[in-house]
């Protein structure tokens, strides 16, 4: 692994955790998934979780509040089970774009959301500049945002920003922050069976992050005794 020390002020000066971070190159990540993984992750995803996937993210997209003529923007649409949930909420006036670069987590997300109207996917990275601007009134995230290194992250942040609507909602999905090594011993082996740009996420402050690119009225959810955040950041209104 490429790596080197150096400081990260964009966490904030006064957090410990993030006052010296490795500086981590992209070919860590992880986040495209493809082969076996693909293919099966619905499943894998429910193993891993002991069977309580299905019942946690219901509950999560409960939590994001949809009013039924929501525009949303998923990033890292996967498998389509999030948009085919949040489908639910939404009524004719009401749509949902989600954006992949898996071919095969499109061609999964298709096929399961074929009969539901306003649902379309598109293949775009999400951390390149994306052509939408004031089009949505909600942008999620679900376990993605981790896996990218910080510049990329800021960009997919000023793609969320651009997107939304003033007092628009961007909501990340994702794992709590925390510091690795001061957690129990279950929490240290995920992390170590992460990519280490999962351990970079979660010691930076991301509502101090996200403040900086324009989001403010933070409101968070707690799942999995805390380790799993809900953070909903609002587009500040200039106007």
């Amino acid at each position: 692994m490429n790596s080197q020390h150096k400081h990260i002020p964009p966490a904030g000066e006064g957090n410990d955790r993030t006052t010296l971070l490795p500086t981590l190159d992209r070919s860590v990540s992880k986040v495209e998934v493809t082969g076996f993984e693909a293919r099966h992750y619905d499943v894998l995803m429910n193993v891993i979780t002991a069977g309580t996937y299905p019942l946690f993210i219901r509950r999560v997209v409960r939590n994001m509040n949809i009013s039924p003529d929501d525009d949303i923007l998923i990033l890292g649409s996967g498998t389509g089970r999030n948009a085919c949930l949040m489908q639910r909420y939404l009524s004719a006036n009401g749509s949902i774009i989600g954006l992949d670069i898996g071919d095969e987590m499109l061609s999964q997300a298709q096929k399961r959301c074929r009969s539901k109207q306003k649902v379309t996917f598109e293949k775009r990275r999400i951390d390149e500049p994306l052509p939408y601007s004031e089009a949505f009134d909600k942008v999620f995230m679900s376990f993605v945002m981790h896996g990218f290194v910080q510049e990329d992250r800021d960009t997919i942040i000023d793609n969320a920003f651009a997107a939304l609507r003033p007092g628009g909602k961007f909501l990340i999905l994702d794992y709590a922050e925390c510091e690795p090594t001061e957690s129990s011993w279950l929490v240290r082996k995920v992390f170590q069976a992460e990519c280490p740009l999962a351990t970079d996420f979660v010691r930076r402050d991301f509502k101090e992050i996200l403040n900086a690119h324009g989001f403010d009225r933070f409101d968070v959810r707690l799942y999995y005794f805390g380790h799993v955040r809900l953070l909903a950041a609002h587009k500040r209104d200039v106007s």
